[in-house]
């Protein structure tokens, strides 16, 4: 059987159940469904939402403090603020000192850094290697941002002494053993 409404409203209070445990419901293809209030009570560990940025061009630095990496920045908007973020960055890159350090920054705020001690600074990673020798690294962050506004991820570094390569190893001589890469950030909302 059939019934056709255009509206269906609790007699009393205001919940409604649909059915029986045990019970199926089926939307047909090409149906939709919309959600203009909270969805709850779905089971958590769904990923809602993905954004990602890939940057494949060289970008340099001798700054002494955190400086955005060009292109290496994404921002999503959570669907509820009991959303969880998983950042995903993959990063390369060298410096000509061997001191190069990398900060995950949540809109202005370091985030997945260890605690600073006496002069050593909290940062997300810090390498030290060979001028000529190119790099990676992976950072994996389970960020709660706790908003529906749009939130921004990026990747900022900075370097004690000499010039910083990302997408490129420090020295970057110009021959055919050194190589180009690229590297990424991807933001991933779970819905909790």
């Amino acid at each position: 059987s059939e019934i056709k409404v255009n509206k269906v409203s609790p007699a009393t209070g205001t919940a409604i159940t649909l059915g029986d445990s045990g019970d199926t419901f089926t939307v047909p293809s090409g149906a939709t469904i919309v959600n203009s209030g909270t969805a709850s009570g779905f089971g958590g560990g769904k990923v809602l939402q993905v954004v990602s940025t890939t940057k494949t061009d060289a970008f340099t630095s001798t700054s002494g403090t955190f400086v955005d990496v060009t292109g290496l920045t994404a921002s999503i908007t959570p669907s509820a603020t009991s959303s969880k973020v998983l950042v995903l960055v993959s990063i390369s890159g060298g410096c000509t000192s061997e001191r190069l350090k990398i900060g995950l920054i949540e809109n202005s705020t370091l985030i997945s850094a260890g605690v600073a001690s006496g002069s050593r600074p909290g940062v997300t990673g810090d390498i030290r290697g060979a001028a000529s020798t190119q790099h990676s690294w992976s950072i994996n962050h389970l960020a709660e941002p706790a908003t529906t506004s749009s939130t921004t991820y990026k990747i900022q570094v900075y370097t004690t002494s000499g010039t910083i390569g990302i997408c490129r190893e420090g020295t970057d001589a110009n021959n055919t053993s050194t190589g180009r890469t690229a590297s990424s950030i991807t933001l991933l909302e779970i819905g909790a």
